[in-house]
């Protein structure tokens, strides 16, 4: 179940807002001794977090599915960086961090349980109670399990909100009419304080200066697939460290390769090109970043964007454009 980003929290007696967590989104399920941990790319995270798997086997019951939040904990706040770490090729890496800097689950949806294996199908109404009632029965012996709040009142929401940070990076609205909209993004709304928005880096382009007598990275050229698969350039950002960008050129060399961009690609017919444009070297689409902008228009981000994080949790294949639509403003209501 995606989020469709918004503007504003969505105000009716269709909704239940919820904080939205900094963190792994991560389906968790069991089958009597068997848990698995499931991105939202369909990758296997089980083998980066053993001890939710553990915990996962703590549970009395042997039979669910949970849609859940993985976050790490550091002082009052959760960190993204330290979560990041968490992704590591090494077993005993694994391990040393796994007992350094133990992972926490919020919960806030149950798919499937024991008594009803399609709770899915179900309207959000019915799920929440449901989870609340799992959660009572489950979580007050392992603690690495935690519920996450949920609220039919705007003010909260609202409150919610502007207290935003530290792990909390906005707002989710759910329709409780609704079963669980796998797949869609019909059914849910993300709000922030910012917009944002993953995108594949499709290709970059070399900085008019070297650095140690060397050629480094200079900006990166974002993209965004369409329904039909292709994979579209809509703008860039050059916010990028000068500290980080001979490691980050060093990255991004072994994966040049045509044609980057199968879609609209720099260069192409636009009205933003330019002689420049169509100096830049493409890329295999392997690697995501979340940017933060200010506008989206003509398939294009108005403006230059900045590098909120990278995204290894995310299969590229999901930066699409449905994550940017939005809800059409009518400016004529400022004239009112």
């Amino acid at each position: 179940m995606e989020a469709r980003s918004v503007d504003a929290i969505p105000r009716g007696g269709e909704w239940q807002y919820e904080p939205k967590w900094d963190g792994f989104r991560c389906l968790v399920s069991r089958d009597r001794r068997k848990v698995g941990l499931r991105s939202k790319s369909g990758e296997d995270l089980a083998r980066y977090f053993p001890e939710l798997v553990d915990a996962a086997l703590r549970l009395k019951a042997t039979s669910f599915v949970l849609d859940t939040e993985i976050v790490v904990p550091r002082g009052k706040t959760f960190s993204f960086d330290a979560l990041l770490q968490r992704i590591h090729p090494a077993a005993s890496r694994i391990k040393k961090l796994s007992q350094e800097t133990p992972a926490l689950l919020l919960v806030f949806d149950l798919l499937a349980n024991a008594a009803d294996k399609k709770l899915a199908s179900q309207p959000l109404r019915k799920r929440r109670p449901a989870l609340e009632a799992f959660a009572e029965a489950q979580f007050k012996s392992v603690a690495t399990f935690r519920l996450s709040p949920a609220t039919t009142r705007y003010a909260t929401a609202v409150m919610w909100l502007a207290q935003s940070g530290g792990g909390s990076d906005g707002m989710i609205a759910k329709r409780i009419d609704l079963p669980y909209q796998a797949g869609n993004r019909n059914g849910m709304q993300k709000i922030k304080k910012f917009r944002s928005a993953d995108c594949v880096i499709g290709g970059f382009r070399y900085a008019s200066e070297k650095l140690a007598g060397r050629k480094v990275v200079g900006s990166l050229l974002l993209g965004l697939y369409d329904k039909a698969g292709l994979l579209h350039h809509v703008g860039f950002t050059s916010a990028i460290k000068r500290e980080a960008k001979a490691a980050l050129t060093a990255r991004l060399e072994p994966l040049i390769a045509k044609p980057g961009f199968t879609g609209n690609a720099p260069g192409g017919p636009s009205r933003w090109s330019t002689d420049r444009s169509a100096q830049w070297c493409p890329l295999q689409p392997k690697l995501v970043i979340e940017v933060c902008y200010d506008h989206f228009s003509g398939e294009r981000f108005r403006h230059g964007t900045s590098i909120l994080r990278w995204r290894p949790d995310k299969a590229p294949r999901q930066c699409t454009f449905e994550q940017l639509k939005q809800k059409a403003f009518d400016p004529m209501r400022l004239l009112a």
